[in-house]
């Protein structure tokens, strides 16, 4: 029973709340009743969101609208969690995920809202260390190793570091356990899941990480675009790259493969991801794939037209064409 979430990121909660859905599509068993759900913006306010039948279906209403993904405010927060299984669970439900604003969110499996030998719940415990300046890590572990034979896991992200997501020893026993953790140093973004109870466990959580990943920093989202046309012509190079003049258009493309300087060709002479530059700099990766096709190393048409927009994602942000 019970799956815990916590995302840190650009439009966390959005990625929280996409990542249970994603869950409750493929997944079946303890899944899909009742939702304890929790944001903290980036203003600081503690927003929250609950329901006890329904999972994502009913976590939001819009007027006579459920099923709808959550308000601009939640959405759009920076630090997420939630935990969610079966229907019917003891109220409030806000003790499944305890959080502090200015600290962070403790989400989990099994039963982390159960106290401890000093009748203090265990998910509060370790908030209780996170606001004393613990890091997620250190406050998870210790008390998951003062209450070995607790029935929990626990989820611990704080509105910086490493998140940790951890199983007592009791819990760790069981067959049926699905963990993904994911951090980025580098910008902060950070993905923890557990879970039990629900099938086929083996690739859950990091199905829900992946779909949490892709809602925070999605691979294709384009910050420009650039125009390609038939008639540009092909080299050879060291890599799969597309050549743009200051004014931003397209010059050239040099491709690793000599096969696409030859009579003919079809396919993708613009791989995904291939570079995208300007006066010697890389500025950015393409983001799309278009159906090209090239005779004697020049491009006859693209996706069946003669001309076409190309994605591009930025390296450095946005950058006008």
């Amino acid at each position: 029973m019970t799956i815990g979430i916590a995302v840190r990121g650009p439009g966390a909660g959005l990625a929280a709340f996409r990542a249970l859905a994603a869950v409750e599509k493929v997944g079946r068993g303890a899944i899909g009743g009742f939702v304890s759900f929790v944001a903290i913006t980036a203003g600081g306010e503690l927003l929250r969101a609950d329901t006890q039948r329904g999972g994502t279906t009913t976590l939001f209403i819009e007027g006579e609208m459920t099923g709808i993904e959550p308000p601009p405010e939640i959405a759009n927060a920076p630090l997420a969690g939630l935990m969610s299984s079966g229907p019917d669970r003891p109220a409030p439900l806000d003790q499944f995920t305890p959080a502090a604003s200015g600290v962070g969110i403790v989400s989990g499996h099994r039963l982390p809202n159960m106290p401890g030998a000093d009748g203090v719940a265990l998910n509060q415990a370790v908030l209780a260390r996170m606001k004393a300046g613990a890091s997620a890590t250190e406050a998870g572990r210790v008390i998951l190793e003062r209450h070995p034979e607790a029935d929990a896991g626990i989820i611990a992200l704080r509105l910086d570091g490493e998140p940790f997501a951890g199983n007592t020893a009791h819990t760790a026993k069981r067959s049926d356990l699905g963990r993904a953790l994911s951090y980025d140093p580098t910008t902060g973004a950070a993905v923890a899941v557990l879970h039990n109870a629900i099938h086929p466990h083996q690739a859950l959580a990091e199905l829900a990480a992946s779909v949490a990943l892709d809602a925070i920093n999605p691979p294709d989202c384009a910050d420009f675009s650039i125009e390609i046309a038939a008639g540009t012509p092909l080299s050879l190079g060291d890599a799969n790259a597309i050549y743009i003049d200051d004014n931003g258009s397209v010059v050239g493309i040099t491709v690793t493969q000599a096969s696409w300087l030859g009579p003919g060709q079809d396919g993708a002479v613009i791989d995904f991801a291939a570079r995208v530059q300007r006066g010697g700099q890389t500025i950015g990766h393409v983001i799309t794939e278009p159906y090209c096709v090239v005779r004697n190393g020049r491009l006859v048409s693209l996706s069946g037209r003669q001309q076409v927009a190309i994605g591009v994602r930025a390296i450095d942000g946005p950058k006008k064409k």
